[in-house]
């Protein structure tokens, strides 16, 4: 009886809300270039952010871009945050990216994790894969998108301000 409470306990305290895991200090460029290190979202001041992590050849991660990106705006009138789109594609469809952000009209930072160290880092094993962090905290986690997912997703950005 006490292993399966302890057990239990476990899966409890592992399942996919709230982490004590830090971003890994990762360095990752954005479309133009511009050098990003993941280690800043350490910080304890750092602002609400979300990273989504997604793919050029994901249908869900598309649809789940596109729908924050119809909302976006009216989202930061109202609240704090950064919101950065990570990239997964490889060297094979890596040149997929920035046509496809340019031709959907994405107006948010895109970054390239063209060798996957920050979704190795995380642990993070399909895309669409979406985490909120706090203060260096990973405070919400979802995998895969279904249309609603943005509401839990702004629940979680309006209850962290």
């Amino acid at each position: 009886m006490k292993i399966y409470i302890l057990v239990l306990l476990s899966i409890i305290l592992s399942s996919p809300g709230v982490s004590a895991q830090q971003i890994p200090d990762v360095k990752l460029d954005d479309l133009q270039g511009k050098s990003f290190n993941t280690g800043l979202l350490n910080k304890a001041d750092a602002k609400v952010t979300v990273l989504a992590f997604w793919a050029t050849w994901c249908i869900p991660c598309i649809n789940e871009l596109s729908t924050v990106n119809d909302n976006l705006d009216d989202w930061k009138k109202k609240y704090q945050f950064d919101f950065y789109a990570v990239s997964e594609d490889d060297s094979r469809t890596i040149n997929r990216v920035k046509p496809l952000v340019n031709g959907k009209n994405w107006d948010f930072t895109v970054l390239l994790d063209k060798n996957q160290d920050l979704k190795r880092k995380l642990n993070v094993m399909n895309v669409p894969y979406t985490m909120i962090i706090k203060g260096g905290k990973i405070i919400y986690k979802h995998s895969g998108f279904v249309i609603g997912d943005e509401e839990a997703l702004l629940k979680v950005i309006k209850d962290n301000q």
